[in-house]
């Protein structure tokens, strides 16, 4: 049975933490051969397909994919990883990597676990949900591990990371078998996969995916609680296929940033 050696991770942490702290356009890290290629590849083997499991299925125009919504739904190698990646070990890697103190792992997988996408899907530009309903903490940072075999350039899928003030996408990252992803969470770490996928038929972008949250943040980056907040890219539209008039209020109000939600409620509490 695998387990995580906390030697190669403390290596790991120290070689990366200050590519980490200096990356663009916010903190992340970038770490190919992330794991033992025989680990990945029993969770390759057991990952579901498109319709074997009860996906929650998310089809607008700002997103198109597929999330898994419990740990009861995968196989026994993923479940006993994803614990692994919850473990205190991996933790203190985690904190010693971003110099983010205090890490708290999400036992319940909210919005993470198994994420597929099919040919044509997509996930649109945003800066994550910033609160942990359940357990009332800050989210602080994504890993997202790729599971795509000889995944080619053409195939697209690359996550995006763009800068604050959405000008324009400052890295390209294509999904490739055994790249893990760590980054950032704040209101205004964009990224995402915003380009149709165009892999051939029958083939999906497959990942997995933890977050990590903390009691408290720093000061600068308080700001109400917010779901997932769509950004739009330069002369992108994405309210045009919203359907009725209360989807596109309920869409619009991701694309507002927290500050003014913020400063509208203040207002309406002083009159």
């Amino acid at each position: 049975m695998f387990c995580l050696n906390p030697d190669y991770l403390d290596d790991l942490a120290t070689k990366y933490r200050e590519v980490y702290a200096q990356a663009q356009p916010f903190p992340h890290v970038i770490i190919d051969r992330f794991l033992p290629e025989t680990v990945l590849n029993g969770i390759l083997n057991e990952f579901p397909k498109p319709g074997a499991i009860q996906w929650k299925k998310f089809e607008n125009v700002a997103e198109k994919k597929l999330a898994s919504t419990s740990e009861l739904q995968m196989g026994e190698i993923t479940r006993l990883l994803l614990y692994q990646l919850n473990s205190s070990t991996f933790v203190s890697f985690l904190e010693k990597l971003t110099g983010i103190e205090g890490l708290i792992p999400d036992p319940h997988f909210v919005g993470g676990g198994l994420h597929q996408i099919e040919k044509g899907g997509y996930l649109k530009i945003h800066a994550d949900f910033n609160r942990h309903e359940r357990l009332l903490l800050d989210r602080r940072l994504n890993l997202l591990l790729y599971l795509n075999k000889d995944w080619q350039e053409e195939y697209g899928g690359h996550l995006e990371l763009w800068d604050p003030e959405m000008i324009g996408c400052q890295k390209k990252i294509l999904p490739v078998f055994n790249r893990c992803v760590i980054f950032n969470t704040t209101d205004f770490s964009y990224h995402g996969h915003p380009e149709p996928l165009n892999c051939p038929e029958g083939r999906t972008r497959k990942s997995l995916a933890l977050y990590y949250y903390s009691n408290g943040r720093p000061a600068e980056e308080v700001s109400g609680q917010h779901s997932t907040l769509f950004q739009a890219r330069p002369e992108e539209d994405l309210t045009k296929k919203s359907s009725s008039s209360s989807s596109v209020k309920a869409f619009l109000k991701k694309l507002v940033p927290p500050i003014i939600l913020e400063a509208k409620r203040s207002l309406s509490n002083n009159k």
